[in-house]
């Protein structure tokens, strides 16, 4: 199993969640218990896309970008897919929109 952590622009969101939903692997007969995404609102250091998007942290002491963390968790065989899909609904146009991350789980348990 694989935990899949993805920063993205707060104006593509809608669409990364909507990509996601649309993989076949999200619809798939019992998959909706493991992927489990959680989307949180995060000050990142992203480059904006629009000059409205700068912000600047007190707490920081610089100048940030509300963008969006996302995880879920997936099958091994999944990854490629959720991947692609992230990649393709999150790309804004810019050379660097935001970053994906895989990594390996020791274990996952529901509760």
């Amino acid at each position: 199993m694989k935990e899949i952590k993805a920063y993205v622009h707060r104006s593509r969101i809608a669409d990364v969640i909507a990509a996601l939903k649309a993989c076949p692997c999200w619809s798939a007969a019992g998959a909706r218990q493991h992927h489990n995404l959680a989307v949180y609102v995060v000050k990142g250091s992203l480059l904006p896309q629009h000059s409205d998007e700068r912000h600047y942290a007190m707490d920081l002491g610089d100048e940030v970008v509300n963008e969006y963390k996302l995880e879920l968790l997936c099958e091994d065989g999944e990854v490629d897919e959720i991947v692609a899909a992230l990649q393709s609904a999150a790309h804004t146009g810019q050379a660097i929109a935001g970053w994906i991350t895989v990594t390996q789980l020791l274990r996952a348990e529901p509760v």
